[in-house]
């Protein structure tokens, strides 16, 4: 690579971990999808060792993470049994897997915790006033945001029945 393109590339590797980070995930992930982003060609897990300086044991557990979030693809090169990945270009794609995430079970059971909780809190008795109203409000503004998070999440999933040229006619319109 051109050496004076690897400071700018290395500022914008930096950025996405601390964005990364920034989401609660781990700066690696970020790191990675960076490198991947800004790659021709599909990356192995050496050279995304070489290329980011996390153990291959990170990549490889980073890599399981993007690509379940459909951040990133594997690509399968004839006659070579390494794993080679490449970043997702198409972000609508990107947000429509994030977004199908919200489908999983793991998510089901933290929204349903934060709706017990509040309907426990809301039937206690006796306990401290103040506290149990700091703590029905501070959950019912997380139930809001994952209320949300369903609203958004089931509108993409309309949008994406519509098909893409579609969108993109709507899009075009509101511009």
């Amino acid at each position: 690579m051109d050496e004076t393109l690897e400071p700018i590339r290395q500022n914008f590797v930096d950025g996405m971990s601390g964005i990364s980070q920034f989401w609660g995930l781990p700066k690696g992930m970020g790191a990675i999808f960076a490198v991947l982003y800004l790659s021709p060609a599909p990356l192995s897990l050496d050279e995304l060792v070489e290329e980011t300086g996390l153990t291959k044991g990170a990549i490889s557990t980073n890599v399981r993470g993007l690509s379940r979030m459909g951040l990133i693809r594997p690509v399968t090169r004839l006659a070579d049994r390494k794993d080679y990945y490449e970043a997702e270009t198409d972000f609508y794609k990107a947000v429509r897997s994030i977004l199908k995430e919200r489908q999983s079970s793991e998510f089901d059971r933290a929204v349903s915790s934060v709706r017990e909780a509040i309907s426990k809190l809301e039937a206690s008795a006796g306990a401290d006033e103040s506290e149990r109203a700091f703590l029905i409000e501070r959950l019912k503004a997380l139930q809001s945001f994952f209320d949300a998070l369903d609203t958004l999440s089931s509108a993409v999933m309309r949008l994406d029945s519509l098909g893409m040229a579609t969108i993109q006619n709507v899009l075009k319109i509101l511009k």
